[in-house]
């Protein structure tokens, strides 16, 4: 057992005179990242809206006589077009009234040549002293009162043809019919419950409402001559529906509302959007979006490089010693694949193009410049 020991004795000394195999810690390279240099461009400011389709405008039909209603031509939600019958209301008492303005004018203008041939006759005889100068006034009142009984008359047989006329209804413009007020039989007209039948609704063109907020009305307007006058305030007016199609057809600039809404603050701008093919109805949604202002200096980074979560927006900055810091920012929308940087970077600072979950306050990073 000694023997044993003894030789076992140099072996364990030579073992714990061994080096260790325990490798010395080493500081890890830096990472190598994208970096961008942050730069301004001039773009336009693009601002989105929702509203709904209104109509170009709307006719309101009412009926110019009263009468029973006879006939209704058109079906309602459909196409009419200008100068259609629309209703007919029953002519009988009004055709009454027109062939008695029509006696009256005859007896009026028989009455007219006897007072005419009256005064004729008296003339030369006022002028032998046959007659008084009185007499000649009288059949000269006579003569005068009778020409205007016949252009009263006439008027009246005038009226009357009109109101004759009036128990047709005609659409004044091409458009979509609503539902009829009136069903036949009903007593429409003046002095009725029936004071409207319908609304003609004209789709050639269909404008939208745009609320601006004042105070992106002030900062994206710039110095303008008159508050009601935009119509070059807003250019590139595009129309989405509510499937996310967009609408062929660009929008133009209609008018400004008059009043600022005292409740939310803000100008109305009514813009206009063709609708050659009749796709579009009123009422419908539609959202809408449209360059407001003159270009501007804006900061656009990759969308890749900003991280939003919970509500906040931030970027990774490299400093000048090539170390990262946090940094949030303010995000003014989308512009192609990148995002408007409405505060928190300035031109000529760098940011890293892209987040990772890798990257830390302070951190010392190798840069690599990477195009936008």
């Amino acid at each position: 057992m000694y023997r044993l020991f003894a030789l076992l004795l140099p072996l364990l000394a030579a073992g714990c005179n061994r080096p260790s195999d325990r490798r010395t810690a080493q500081t890890p390279p830096p990472l190598r990242l994208d970096v961008i240099e942050v730069g301004a461009s001039e773009l336009p400011q693009r601002m989105r809206f929702i509203g709904y389709l209104q109509s170009n405008f709307d006719a309101v039909i009412q009926p110019r006589v009263s009468g029973y209603l006879l006939t209704k031509q058109f079906e309602s939600g459909k196409p009419v077009r200008k100068g259609a019958v629309l209703y007919t209301i029953d002519p009988s008492q009004l055709s009454t009234d027109m062939l008695s303005a029509e006696a009256s004018l005859q007896s009026a203008e028989a009455q007219a040549i006897e007072a005419r041939n009256n005064y004729e006759r008296a003339v030369p005889l006022a002028a032998m002293n046959a007659i008084s100068r009185a007499q000649l006034d009288q059949y000269t009142a006579r003569h005068e009162a009778a020409d205007a009984a016949v252009r009263s008359a006439r008027q009246a047989l005038r009226n009357a043809r009109l109101n004759v006329g009036y128990t047709r209804i005609l659409s004044p413009i091409d458009g979509i019919a609503s539902g009829s007020n009136a069903h036949i039989g009903d007593f429409v007209g003046p002095g009725s419950q029936f004071t409207v039948l319908t609304t003609i609704s004209n789709i050639d063109t269909l404008s939208v409402d745009l609320a601006i907020p004042m105070s992106d009305y002030l900062r994206y307007a710039g110095n303008r001559p008159t508050i009601y006058d935009n119509d070059d305030l807003l250019s590139d007016i595009r129309l989405t529906l509510a499937d996310d199609v967009a609408y062929p057809y660009e929008g133009h600039y209609g008018y400004t509302r008059k009043d600022v809404s005292t409740a939310t603050g803000t100008l109305v701008i009514v813009v206009k959007f063709p609708n050659p093919e009749q796709s579009l109805k009123p009422g419908q949604f539609a959202r809408v979006e449209a360059n407001v202002g003159p270009l501007r200096d804006e900061i656009v980074v990759p969308l890749r490089s900003v991280s939003q979560a919970q509500g906040v927006s931030s970027v990774w900055v490299v400093q000048p010693d090539d170390t990262l810091l946090f940094r949030r920012v303010e995000t003014g929308g989308t512009v192609g694949d990148g995002w408007r940087i409405v505060s928190g970077l300035e031109a000529g600072e760098r940011i890293v193009a892209a987040q990772s979950p890798k990257l830390r306050e302070g951190m010392k990073i190798e840069p690599v410049t990477s195009a936008r």
